[in-house]
């Protein structure tokens, strides 16, 4: 396997936790509501949603061990924050997969065309 391939498996070995996490719809609810709201408790969160606590400490479970957003206690509240780093890593993933798929395209249309 060439260094560009090995490179390349090690960023989707990577990345996979982190596109698994996001493939809950409850996941990506509590993602986008602490990206808008900010900072809030588990209290908070389930209060406004068809969600029991129960189930919102599960997914942020998840969404803290892919490294999408991290808790801190504040007396007997969890308090959980966005990571914007994790989106930002998962995006440039997604811009790599992109530019590969534009440079096998401009491949197969040369060879289509030439």
């Amino acid at each position: 396997m060439s260094r560009v391939s090995q490179q390349s498996a090690t960023q989707a070995r990577n990345a996979a936790p982190l596109f698994a996490a996001l493939g809950d719809e409850t996941r990506l609810q509590l993602l986008v509501r602490l990206s808008r709201q900010g900072p809030e408790s588990i209290a908070q969160m389930s209060a406004e949603s068809a969600v029991s606590r129960q189930a919102v400490t599960k997914h942020l479970k998840v969404l803290a061990d892919a490294g999408f957003v991290v808790g801190q206690r504040r007396g007997r509240e969890h308090i959980w924050a966005l990571q914007p780093r994790r989106l930002r890593e998962l995006r440039e993933h997604l811009d790599r997969i992109s530019l590969q798929w534009d440079d096998a395209l401009i491949r197969l249309k040369a060879f289509v065309e030439g």
